[in-house]
């Protein structure tokens, strides 16, 4: 098999009345509640570039009060209305601004990484939940199909006691098979209800009628060329790296509490005294004082009790625990690729051989059914030939299965079955440098985004709000001191 390059999922169109793989995803991709939440971590990501860029930029505020005068030694009681402004800007932090925002964009550039990883993780389980459903229903089919036969064959066998052909022990290994294929199609018929419900929990809906599903793409020929893909595009590790690195720059900022911060700053005040000025202070004495003044000021830290030291050891500390992830995340990386690439080849060896024993039992049932009308094979060779037969085709169906989900979940471990490798014909996919891009340079202190609400496909019956969506009516007591 040739190496991967670009994994697009080419699915092609179905029936109307039937569901596609490629339906079932773009309904993953745009209502999955674990996607969505996601986005939404992104986001807080972008808005913590806006609060870095913050502390670099001009702060403002103004003060105002009332005053009245109890007692006043040498003096008459007066009373006064003030206001001011106060403005200051820094004009040197040590790096610390600049080391914030690299750090936030960092992180910004890790939870795009994530929500990739996150998306190849549900389209995995998506794919997973639909294949489950396709192998369920075969395997009902199946099982119901195998009741079918086998309430022919105990009719048949009652027949043919009843006019001495056969022994009360034929009938009883009939009847007795018959229950057994019974509580099996049961079982079978309650793992497929257990797999629906699945289907619903990653994609939003019960599964109609669903179509096989496409080829999956070229995939590597050996182990070591997948693991090669993976640590070149598996999303896990582009994370970790750009965690790692928005850790290092933390150090930076921890250090620039030893450097001193220069700041300008720019005072106004304002002061009636009410008609008091000629009490407080001399006769003839505005009423009105205006006061106004500009400045640079500088704090120089000299000794700070160890607190600068603790922090960047911290800092430093929580560095070097992310690079040890990285490498965790890369061992799980090599391991989960290795074993994908062994389960899809074993399935694939699986499907060979399930389907030879298939055709085989095919035979053998036929010719044990023709054997017993010249009375060479017995009701309970018939019978335990048609299991075989079941058997074997429930274990080429599972291998069916298996094959395509491994494969699918080898495609994930090397990066590849993200929302842009795969064919999705829904929509536009979800950018996430638009909300980046809106708020990274946002100023206003004023800028709200509106109440959020969930958007996820919800499961429950019934248009009423999510009982989540907003906050609780219910009285809250406060906690003990």
């Amino acid at each position: 098999m040739a190496a991967v390059g670009a994994a697009a999922l080419m699915i092609g169109a179905a029936a109307n009345a039937a569901e596609t793989l490629t339906g079932a995803l773009v309904k993953t991709y745009s209502g999955n509640p674990t996607i969505m939440a996601q986005r939404a971590q992104l986001r807080s990501l972008d808005e913590s570039v806006a609060a870095a860029r913050a502390a670099g930029r001009p702060q403002l505020s103004g003060t105002a009060g009332i005053n009245q005068d109890l007692m006043q030694t040498g003096g008459g009681a007066g009373r006064n209305i003030s206001a001011g402004v106060d403005v200051s800007y820094p004009l040197f932090n040590g790096g610390r601004v600049r080391n914030s925002i690299r750090a936030a964009d960092e992180r910004v550039l890790a939870g795009r990484a994530s929500l990739k990883a996150t998306e190849g993780d549900i389209f995995t389980e998506a794919v997973g939940a639909y294949m489950d459903v396709i192998r369920d229903r075969s395997i009902v089919t199946l099982n119901q199909n195998q009741v079918r036969v086998l309430q022919t064959n105990l009719q048949a066998s009652r027949d043919r006691f009843e006019v001495g052909d056969l022994t009360r022990t034929d009938v009883a290994q009939s009847e007795a098979r018959l229950a057994l294929a019974q509580s099996a199609l049961a079982t079978a018929e309650g793992r497929l209800s257990g797999s629906e419900e699945n289907y619903r929990r990653v994609i939003g809906e019960l599964p109609d009628e669903l179509t096989p599903p496409p080829p999956l793409p070229a995939l590597p020929a050996t182990p070591d060329e997948a693991v090669d893909i993976a640590l070149a595009n598996n999303s896990d590790l582009v994370s970790i790296a750009a965690q790692a690195r928005a850790a290092g720059r933390d150090v930076s900022v921890a250090r620039a509490d030893r450097l001193p911060t220069v700041s300008a700053n720019g005072t106004a005040d304002a002061a009636n005294y009410l008609g008091t000025a000629d009490r407080q202070f001399a006769v003839g004495a505005p009423d009105t004082i205006l006061q106004g003044g500009l400045g640079v000021s500088a704090r120089i830290p000299i000794y700070q009790g160890g607190l600068v030291g603790a922090r960047v050891r911290q800092a430093q500390a929580l560095q070097s625990q992310l690079l040890e992830r990285g490498v965790e995340t890369e061992r799980l990386v090599v391991a989960n690729t290795r074993a994908a690439f062994s389960s899809y080849q074993a399935a694939v060896e699986a499907i060979e051989s399930n389907q030879i024993a298939v055709n085989a039992n095919t035979l053998a049932l036929e010719g044990t059914r023709a054997e017993q009308t010249v009375g060479t094979r017995n009701v309970l060779d018939v019978l335990n030939a048609e299991q075989e037969l079941l058997n074997s085709q429930v274990l080429l169906v599972t291998a069916r299965r298996d094959a395509y989900v491994a494969g699918f979940a080898l495609l994930n471990a090397m990066g590849k079955a993200e929302a842009e490798d795969i064919n999705l014909d829904g929509g536009t996919l979800y950018d996430p440098l638009d909300h980046y891009k809106r708020t990274r340079k946002r100023s206003s202190d004023w800028s709200d985004d509106p109440a959020p609400a969930p958007v996820s496909t919800r499961t429950v019956a019934g248009t009423s709000p999510s009982p989540i969506a907003g906050p609780s009516n219910s009285p809250v007591t406060p906690p003990s001191n």
